[in-house]
């Protein structure tokens, strides 16, 4: 009983993957799109706030909106997405 069960899901996962309505693998710029919103979704470390904040403090006005909004507002007005 349990060989035929996974006969059936084995068939099942042929057929799927056959008929191109399941995809296995995705493209380069893809899964890097996926990583990149998963990273800015986590808090950033204290070493990469300080290194925003010594970018940000090159520039005046990214300073100053940086003491009134906050150093990652300031930063991605300034220099768009965060790298990291």
């Amino acid at each position: 009983m349990k060989t035929l069960v996974v006969l059936v899901l084995c068939s099942l996962a042929v057929i799927c993957v056959a008929s191109g309505k399941i995809r296995l693998f995705v493209e380069r710029d893809q899964a890097s799109e996926v990583v990149r919103q998963k990273r800015a979704a986590g808090e950033l470390s204290l070493a990469q706030l300080e290194s925003l904040r010594e970018v940000c403090e090159a520039n005046l006005g990214c300073e100053n909106m940086m003491d009134t909004s906050g150093i990652i507002a300031a930063y991605t007005a300034y220099y768009g997405p965060i790298p990291y």
